[in-house]
């Protein structure tokens, strides 16, 4: 016998010894956990969810198509509509902003990008993630290929705030997020939009514990969006290729394929491969009684989370004090270190707290056409603002997290000194955001893609979608004529 015999040989025992002990492993079932995961999940298409739940998940649809539609004219948007219709295939699912469309994995693979092609989206803190711009893309792309109805769809996108972000929260949610080099945003973002497409499906609870095996061996996705200057493999981490992800493990599950009972325990496990400290038990808590949409941040200003509060606090002062640009002698903003890393002199507007800041001081508000006018960040008198403007990283707000604290202070060339400190940013549970806000901020991102009547339509439709029968009936409302 030559050594290869031999290694073979000693392969095939290996083999024979593992195969019972992996038997016996499937053979076992799920845990506690995961029967009980699958459980909600099933049931969630017919489950009837309060009224203020209703009310914020029909805040966060009006919100993401809203960034789908102005995200059509971003670079990341253009760069989405490029590929599709280069390669979207044939299809009848909606491509927003557009007059395109494409099968149902294409299709949410580009509204992902659209609904993150900057700022615009909503965000969820306790999990960092950003869950609307993966979640709804993917309901409404798995919903028009089924032909679900509306009040099935509003289910749907609940359900993927509710898992999607729970999955990160077990990992370690903020502290894994600033630990790992893993991206928190696309694997809560692949879990979310996997179990909205799957809610669209209808899958039974066997098949959803297999949807969330095919997803776990989907889940991707790095930090090193970071260094991404054009915004456009960011759109891909947050939003389109957990869209896509999402969407195929629940096509695959619901043409008929299985797979392992139970991904979160057992040998191998996708906690074990990403977290091995994973505290599992934060899949199901309060599952049903705490809906993870409502402690979503919908946001009032285009611009990154981190620059919200300290916009926030410019608008308050000068609401107390008005004054003119000339008039401010020096802008001190304070973040906790790792908040104000994210927007430290970026080469993105709308990610620039600086730059946002100098704008804020000259138009007395943060439009999105400013927020996206990157040829202005080299205007001299946005610059001559700018160069007011210190960022301070505080550590004494470190301690605060995941809350951002933001303190800003003004001091004006009389000598006067104008202080605020946000402690709930406006558009947070804390400081929610009403329905005629939310209104206000779609309306300007909508009307000029698509123009006033579209848009109103658009908004009346959303805020009456349980009456819809078919959620296919929203694509005249989110094309371009």
């Amino acid at each position: 016998m030559n050594r290869r015999s031999i290694l073979r040989s000693f392969a095939m025992t290996v083999s024979g010894l593992a195969l019972p002990r992996a038997r016996a492993a499937q053979a076992a079932g799920p845990g506690p956990v995961m029967s009980a995961l699958s459980t909600y999940m099933s049931g969630a298409a017919g489950r009837v969810l309060p009224a203020e739940v209703t009310e914020h998940a029909k805040h966060h649809i009006l919100d993401t198509l809203a960034s789908m539609i102005s995200g059509s004219e971003l670079p990341p948007g253009q760069a989405a509509l490029r590929y599709a219709r280069a390669h979207g295939g044939k299809g009848a699912a909606t491509i927003a902003g557009s007059n395109l469309t494409a099968g149902p994995v294409d299709a949410a693979l580009v509204n992902g990008v659209l609904a993150h092609a900057d700022e615009t989206d909503d965000s969820h803190s306790p999990s960092r993630s950003h869950p609307g711009c993966a979640v709804v893309p993917a309901a409404l792309a798995a919903g028009e290929e089924l032909g679900i109805d509306g009040a099935r769809f509003l289910r749907a996108v609940t359900l993927g705030y509710d898992v999607g972000t729970r999955v990160t929260m077990a990992m370690g949610g903020v502290t894994f997020s600033y630990e790992s080099h893993k991206s928190t945003h696309s694997i809560a973002g692949v879990f979310g939009a996997a179990a909205a497409a799957a809610c669209a499906a209808g899958l039974d609870a066997q098949q959803m514990r297999w949807l969330l095996d095919y997803t776990a061996q989907q889940s991707s996705g790095i930090a090193a969006w970071g260094r991404d200057t054009d915004h456009i493999e960011k759109a891909f981490v947050f939003g389109g290729m957990p869209a896509r992800s999402g969407v195929t493990s629940a096509l695959l599950v619901r043409s008929g394929w299985n797979g392992i009972d139970d991904i979160f325990s057992g040998t191998d496990n996708f906690f074990l491969a990403y977290a091995p400290t994973a505290d599992s038990a934060q899949l199901i808590e309060k599952l049903g009684e705490r809906y993870e949409i409502t402690r979503t941040d919908i946001k009032k200003w285009t611009v990154g989370s981190p620059i919200q509060g300290p916009l926030d606090a410019v608008e308050i002062i000068r609401g107390r004090r008005p004054f003119e640009a000339d008039q401010v002698e020096r802008v001190m903003v304070r973040l906790a270190p790792t908040v104000a890393a994210v927007v430290d002199n970026r080469d993105i507007p709308d990610i620039c707290l600086q730059h946002m800041i100098a704008v804020m001081l000259l138009d007395k508000t943060a439009s999105f056409k400013a927020a996206h006018d990157k040829p202005r960040m080299q205007d001299a008198a946005v610059l001559r603002q700018r160069a007011k403007v210190q960022l301070v990283h505080d550590e004494a707000l470190a301690r605060l997290l995941p809350v951002r604290v933001a303190v800003v202070e003004l001091m004006l060339t009389d000598g006067t000194r104008l202080t605020e400190r946000v402690e709930a940013v406006r558009g947070t549970p804390r400081n929610p955001m009403s329905r005629a806000e939310v209104i206000d901020k779609c309306r300007d991102l909508i009307a000029p893609v698509l123009g006033s009547e579209t848009s109103t339509r658009l908004i009346e439709t959303v805020f009456a979608i349980e009456s819809m029968t078919d959620i296919r009936s929203l694509r005249p409302l989110l094309q371009r004529g």
